[in-house]
């Protein structure tokens, strides 16, 4: 996908952003395709939080491969393919009666398509045009679009739904989809060769497995994927067993997405400004004492709208940081292919939450198993995060070989 087109960074900031948008805001929605899905199909919750964990499961899976496709080979042809696949996806499971079919569509087909159309690509694509002094910020208004996303299409998934069917829903946000594939040709291009150090891409990975902080990394970030896709999943669920409406689920989703726009882009800006494993410590014992309100209490629109707003401000906060965190300690030559590494930690988490807390529902009848799981976590990734040495690794060397 090459052209000798120019293109600005301002101009692929924002193609980037609205693919985000449409990546994030989809499958934001699909919490709300649980009970009408399973009702009709007579499955239990724990058939499509399955489902979900596999899709989780391979967008982290495939994420180190699609960053590293894009880093030697142009990200454009990577967003392009996931594009396709994301619209086949949602075809699929517009159509299915059987787990299986559940499985592939909305496992296999939208998890591949997310490892290509969101951070691990798409970050690694604005970092590399970004300034260093403005690449923070630049990486939180990305993650914020992502939210943008959650707030704008959810409410129009609600709409489908409620006026059609989620068979009609999942066709209309097909065509959403499709609109990544026109946007691929403003995120073309790939790695310079001199964004970093001259390694190759074994030694690369061979230095990031030698970095205590990528592993710490790795198993925070397993925490952010526990919380989100739990939660994304499991609460319209949660909310309708504690007496209250679908629509009050769909708005707590929703101004979760509000909110994040301006957590992603505040903590994005500190970042710039801060340690970020500083804040990245304080944003996830922020979280477990959100989650430790929210069950402490009877749930009540009130109660309910104030969690989704603290939870808001930091749901996707740690995006920013922690991306910007593998390119300021890794460099950006391979900044596609680590922050997918990473990024697998974060879908690993993933998995676990949202399977686990269907299938604790189906045990229990309740989801505050999980919950209180997800207090625990909370505080450990909390603690993980502290070790980690902010250093770059091309600043160290000097100091290694003088010794």
């Amino acid at each position: 996908m090459r052209s000798s087109a120019p293109r600005s960074p301002t101009a692929i900031l924002v193609a980037c952003c609205v693919i985000l948008c449409i990546g994030f805001g989809v499958r934001s929605g699909f919490g709300l395709f649980l009970q009408p899905m399973s009702l009709d199909n007579g499955w239990g919750r724990e058939t499509f939080s399955f489902a979900m964990a596999i899709q989780n499961l391979l967008w982290g899976v495939f994420g180190p491969f699609a960053g590293g496709i894009a880093d030697r080979y142009g990200a454009g042809r990577v967003v392009v393919l996931c594009g396709i696949a994301y619209v086949l996806g949602l075809v699929v499971m517009a159509f299915t009666d059987t787990p299986l079919a559940l499985h592939v569509g909305s496992g296999f087909l939208i998890g591949l398509a997310l490892s290509g159309s969101t951070f691990a690509v798409l970050l690694a694509v604005i970092g590399r045009v970004t300034p260093p002094e403005k690449r923070s910020t630049a990486l939180g208004i990305a993650t914020a679009a992502g939210s943008f996303g959650q707030f704008a299409i959810l409410p129009i998934t609600q709409l489908l739904i409620s006026s059609f069917d989620w068979r009609s829903a999942l066709l209309g946000l097909a065509l959403i989809a499709a609109l990544i594939v026109p946007l691929a040709f403003f995120a073309r291009g790939k790695g310079a060769p001199h964004a970093g150090p001259q390694q190759s891409f074994g030694g690369a990975l061979h230095e990031a497995a030698r970095e205590k902080g990528f592993h710490l990394l790795f198993w925070g970030y397993f925490v952010c994927g526990f919380h989100i896709s739990m939660l994304t999943v499991h609460l319209p669920s949660y909310v309708t067993d504690n007496g209250l409406k679908p629509e009050h689920g769909m708005t707590a989703l929703a101004l979760i997405g509000l909110c994040n726009m301006i957590g992603s882009f505040t903590s994005g800006w500190l970042g710039g400004r801060f340690s970020k494993k500083y804040l990245l410590s304080g944003i996830y014992s922020l979280r477990a004492v959100a989650i430790l309100v929210l069950i402490s209490f009877p749930l009540s629109p009130l109660t309910l709208y104030g969690f989704a707003v603290v939870i808001g401000f930091l749901w996707l906060s740690t995006v920013p940081l922690t991306n910007g965190l593998v390119a300021q300690i890794f460099g950006l030559r391979y900044a596609g292919m680590l922050a997918g590494i990473v990024f697998f930690g974060h879908q690993i988490g993933s998995f676990v939450g949202v399977w686990l807390a269907g299938w604790l529902y189906d045990q229990t009848g309740s989801y505050n198993g999980a919950l209180v799981i997800s207090i625990g976590l909370g505080v450990f990734a909390a603690l993980v995060n502290l070790p980690v040495n902010e250093k770059p690794l091309a600043e160290r060397r000097p100091a290694a070989a003088a010794a």
